[in-house]
Parts: C-alpha cells; structure tokens; sequence
C-alpha cells in the first residue's frame, strides 16, 4: 500500500527557464523584510494565534521553520495497517485523526503511533470516504499528549507561499520536506492502480514540497503553523516510466478536510459531499476510429437533476458548459469544477440530433 504512491496523470510537458528568468529568479530572492499574516483558523481544532511571522533574514526565516516543525510535527502521527503505512494528522482532542481513504484502504483496524515517542495506540475507522480521498479514525484511548493540529484557511492559500511537508515518507518517522505553494484549485485525478481511490478532487493545492509513499495523509503546513493541507498526491510522468515528476506534488485543501472530517465525526458518514451531480448512470463509448467519443445515460434517476432537464435513457453527452466530454473521467473532472444547484448547459446527441438542455445540478 502506499502512503503517498505517485498516482497517473496526463502528460504534462514542463519547459525549461530561460537564462533571463533564472536571472530574474535569482535577483528577486528573499531580500527585504517579508511579513505574513496568520489567516483565521476554519475548524474547532486548536485556535491559532493569528501573529504574523516577520521574516528579515536567512536566520529568521530557520527560525521560523524550526518553530513550526516543533508546534505541528506533534500532531502529525504514522498510521500503519496489515499492507503498509501511512501518516495522518490529529483533528480534535477526542481522538480523531485525519487521513486519506486510500491509507486505511480495506482496513478497519490500526496501530498509530505519535511523533512525541512512546508505544502505538490501537485505532479504527470511524468511516471512509473514497470520492475525496478522505477518512477518519478514532484512537482506542486518548494519550495525554495529543496535540490536535490547527487548520488554517484554504481561501487564504497563495501561490508563492512557503510551505512545510510533514509525514512518515518510505517509514521515516518524522520526516519534512520544504517548498512553496505553486498553484492552487488544482482539479486532479487519481488512478485506482496501487491503492488509489480513483477519485476526482478540486481545489487542490499543487505544491513543490518533496510528497513521497508515506507521506499521503500527513501535513502541508504554511509558517504560521496551520494545516493548509493533506498531502495525497505525487504526478507522474509515463516518458519517466512511471516514475514521480519531481516537485508536482497535490494536497487536499484543509477547508476540504474541515467538511468532511467534521461530517463523519458528527454522523459516522458523509450526509453533504458538496459534489455536483447529474444524477445519471453511464458510461464511456467510442466512435468509430475506437476513439472515446462522449458519455451514454444508461439511466436517469427519477426526479433527478438530468430528468427535470429531459434528458433520456441512450442521449450521449458530448460537452458540459464549454468542456468536451469524450469519458466517464472528463465528464468527472468537468462536474468537480461546479456545485449542487449550479446551472450547467449539457451539448448531447440523441438519435443522431445534437441537442441543449440547460441541468440545475444535483448532489453527489
């Protein structure tokens, strides 16, 4: 199983700087006074302080990650099953610990042990949630050094921010690696090879940050000590023979975490998934060069979104707003970027007659 296994991702061809934007790289380095402001804590988890890290020099800005390492490795724990391990972070003083859904895979049972030292706590699954990648697990007993992590403000995430990677990579306890933030509202999607979930998840955060096996599950935590992130994701390369494209790295956003986790604690399960839906079964079919061509209803649940719209049992869906749809994964990855209630335009084709219905979104 795989703490953070680099999961397939389209092709991305990465092009190389120039002499001149190294120049400017290297010109524009952190030489004047920097300060960043603490954005407001989203969860119940532990309150931050919101003071803002001044950084002014190469020994401020050690400073700063050394203080961070010591406030949030604490809360970040490895969570070791029959198959493999992976790492998780403390969400409550109730025991509950965050993790992804592909770590716990099949399991329901766990040993986690802490970075503060000592012996492993047994733990089981509160619940698991595939479609985001996304579980909770409750420790048997509740040391009385748990730290529980603090969760900062997704909308608050900027590119160019830098970042810490905390986690267990390849076993090593403890472990973090270093980066920046260098996009967000990423919508990636994950391969069901190794133990991933298949899942398509938005607004992720692309990060340069080292995402090795081990770390899924752990922290991306920004200088203000506050979980901006779970790490999940490492892209691959297919010219690299499936090897890890180094620095492209993807984590579930904490306002994400926030939803879910906050959900399977109170309920046991995900009552709300914020997830857009058409509210249809389908599937992928192909032209005839064998090419996917578009998505076909199988069948349209009564009531649902696709059946107010008129959408019938045979229609093949070929565009969604302005996104072609030729798969089941495009079709995914275009409702990821929408919201329940959200009005899309859906282009299909029935009998050989292209038509428009416009669908009020329902939920997944």
């Amino acid at each position: 199983m795989d703490g953070s296994r680099a999961r397939s991702l389209p092709r991305r061809i990465l092009l190389p700087l120039t002499a001149a934007a190294c120049a400017a790289a290297l010109l524009a380095g952190c030489s004047a006074s920097h300060t960043r402001t603490s954005p407001a804590p989203s969860t119940g988890s532990t309150a931050s302080t919101g003071s803002p890290v001044a950084l002014g020099s190469a020994g401020d800005l050690q400073a700063a990650y050394e203080k961070v390492v010591k406030d949030v490795l604490p809360s970040v724990v490895q969570i070791t099953t029959g198959e493999g391990l992976g790492s998780g972070v403390v969400y409550d003083d109730k025991g509950h610990v965050v993790t992804n859904a592909h770590v716990v895979g099949d399991a329901t049972t766990f040993k986690v042990t802490l970075a503060t030292g000592g012996d492993s706590v047994g733990a089981r699954l509160v619940s698991s949630y595939p479609d985001q990648d996304l579980a909770v697990v409750q420790l048997d007993s509740v040391p009385k050094n748990l730290k529980p992590a603090t969760l900062g403000d997704s909308a608050k995430v900027e590119v160019g921010q830098i970042v810490l990677a905390m986690g267990n990579p390849l076993g090593l306890s403890s472990s973090v690696t270093q980066g920046i933030v260098s996009a967000v509202g990423r919508t990636v999607s994950e391969g069901r090879s190794g133990g991933g979930t298949g899942a398509t998840i938005s607004n992720m955060v692309q990060t340069s940050a080292a995402i090795n096996p081990g770390n899924s599950g752990g922290a991306l935590v920004n200088l203000a000590g506050q979980v901006i992130g779970i790490p999940t994701l490492a892209a691959t390369d297919p010219e690299l023979g499936q090897g890890a494209a180094p620095g492209i790295g993807f984590a579930i956003p904490a306002s994400t975490v926030h939803t879910i986790a906050g959900q399977i604690i109170k309920s046991g399960k995900v009552t709300e998934s914020g997830r857009a839906a058409l509210d249809i079964t389908a599937r992928t079919i192909v032209g005839q060069d064998f090419a996917p061509a578009g998505v076909a209803v199988v069948s349209v649940g009564a009531g649902g979104a696709a059946d107010k719209a008129g959408l019938k049992a045979g229609d093949i869906i070929t565009r969604l707003n302005k996104d072609p749809i030729t798969t089941m994964q495009s079709l995914t990855v275009a409702l990821a970027g929408l919201k329940p209630g959200d009005r899309a335009e859906v282009t299909y084709d029935r009998d050989g007659s292209e038509r428009t219905a416009t669908v009020t979104l329902g939920e997944m």
